[in-house]
């Protein structure tokens, strides 16, 4: 894989991770919960695909070549990154109002 192809397919896997927590009612997307989750596990979640996505940033650089070292600067500027990319999901699962299922409009 050349290094553009490298290059997006991280943005997508961090897209999809960041938006992951807000899609789906399953825990890490694979654990089935008994109620609904709660902003806080969502946003553990968050943190968990954030840490999985920059792993994956980290294998395609090794692949790639010498991995450089990274500041707390790189850390806080791909954490808002990350979570501008979450925006998406964010409001489709709190500022969207969403139709109750099986209900006639009145």
């Amino acid at each position: 894989m050349n290094q553009t192809g490298a290059i997006w397919l991280v943005i997508l896997a961090a897209l999809v991770a960041a938006n992951l927590p807000f899609i789906n009612h399953r825990l890490l997307a694979v654990v089935p919960l008994r109620g609904p989750k709660s902003l806080p596990v969502r946003a553990l979640e968050l943190l968990f695909f954030y840490g999985l996505a920059g792993g994956v940033g980290l294998l395609l650089e090794q692949r790639a070549g010498q991995i450089s070292p990274q500041g707390w600067e790189f850390y806080a500027i791909t954490g808002a990154l990350f979570l501008t990319l979450a925006f998406p999901g964010f409001v489709y699962r709190y500022l969207l109002k969403h139709r109750a299922v099986g209900k006639s409009p009145a």
